[in-house]
């Protein structure tokens, strides 16, 4: 079979490289074509675009990028109309893929969709398209398939493959990742600021600027596969901190706690049972438009699945200097780090276990089977 896939950023790349894999012992003669990254590529196939050609975050971003943005859009239907897929798949990313999916369910594609778009989030209007325009919905958040059953859409849990990646990698030998990345004996604290260059600015020299408060501690900034070392070193400037690149796991299964930008990487910290603060500052119009249409309590993936506050989320005007050290000296106690423990291992269990990847292609590929 063919499969044409479509990811617009890095945690994409990651579960479409798995989702790949499964694909190819599913069907091992499968000719995959995908816009993607350099993990997806990695498995094999096709690269058409990389995620980092159209990495926009927020409304104003989006906005000055747009005729880009439609250009590319443009571009990948005529070239999902060359290649003529059996399916396609789509993999979050909804400002996009969303409007894709439209132009291929006319065109006669089928299509299935991997992570569901936040429609419980924001926009539920978004699902009556989503109905219309996606013949199968693989959703891995618990909550999702019983929001889409108010809707009369039946969808499929398949359980979170950030389990299955984490599970399923090389074990750290600490000691030499510390001499490795001369990180000495200190206990670490994680900053992970984000993957995009807008989010990075906006939240790194808040985190950055409690190094010297936290002498007893190592800082080690987990950089974005999508950026450069030296984008970072202009807000690092001078401060005692570390910085490993594409490592996040790795530096994650050594690390004492963890100031985290919200997205993907709240959940893969929670996973990895470190104690954390999640940080969240965008631009000041992005904000004001987001509060008005996100509909939400939360905005961290913990403590969305487990429906309360699990970890503390500083958001915009509370992400300070002060309110992060009041916060980070929390997490540093022992009677807190017991109680997120219990409350990570409860997540773990809810999230359904492993092998999200293979039930997911499985099930895409009986649907082009049966």
């Amino acid at each position: 079979m063919k499969y044409y896939i479509l990811v617009g950023e890095a945690s994409g790349d990651l579960h479409g490289a798995n989702l790949m894999k499964s694909l190819l012992k599913e069907d091992p003669k499968a000719d995959i074509r995908f816009w993607g990254g350099d993990l997806m590529q990695e498995v094999g196939g096709t690269l058409v675009k990389h995620y980092k050609e159209r990495a926009f975050m927020g409304f104003v971003e989006v906005l000055l990028n747009l005729r880009k943005i439609l250009g590319m859009m443009s571009f990948c239907k005529k070239d999902i109309a060359n290649f003529k897929p059996d399916v396609i798949l789509f993999i979050d990313n909804s400002g996009f893929n969303l409007r894709i999916a439209k132009w291929a369910k006319q065109q006669g594609f089928k299509t299935n969709y991997y992570i569901s778009p936040q429609v419980w989030a924001s926009r539920a209007g978004r699902v009556a398209d989503i109905k219309r325009d996606i013949d199968a919905m693989f959703v891995i958040l618990p909550f999702e398939k019983e929001f889409y059953q108010k809707y009369n859409y039946d969808v499929n849990f398949v359980g979170h493959p950030l389990i299955d990646g984490i599970e399923g990698r090389e074990q750290v030998d600490e000691t030499l990742f510390r001499i490795t990345h001369d990180l000495g004996q200190k206990d670490i604290i994680a900053l992970l600021p984000g993957s995009r260059k807008q989010e990075i600015t906006k939240m790194l020299s808040v985190m950055l600027s409690l190094v010297d408060d936290f002498s007893d501690y190592q800082f080690v900034i987990g950089g974005a596969p999508s950026q450069p070392y030296e984008f970072y070193k202009t807000i690092i400037g001078d401060k005692n901190v570390k910085f490993i690149n594409n490592k996040t796991y790795d530096l994650l299964s050594i690390s004492n706690t963890a100031l985290v930008g919200s997205g993907t990487a709240t959940l893969e910290t929670a996973l990895f049972k470190v104690p954390q603060v999640v940080c969240y500052k965008g631009s000041k119009i992005s904000y004001q438009i987001a509060k008005r249409i996100i509909t939400l309590e939360y905005i961290s993936l913990v403590n969305l699945i487990m429906n309360k506050e699990v970890v503390k989320e500083l958001i915009q005007d509370d992400f300070t200097k002060e309110n992060l050290s009041i916060e980070l000296k929390r997490i540093l106690e022992p009677e807190q780090r017991n109680k997120l423990f219990l409350d990570y291992f409860d997540l773990e269990q809810i999230l359904g276990g492993k092998g999200a990847s293979e039930k997911t292609a499985k099930l895409i590929v009986d649907g082009l089977t049966s």
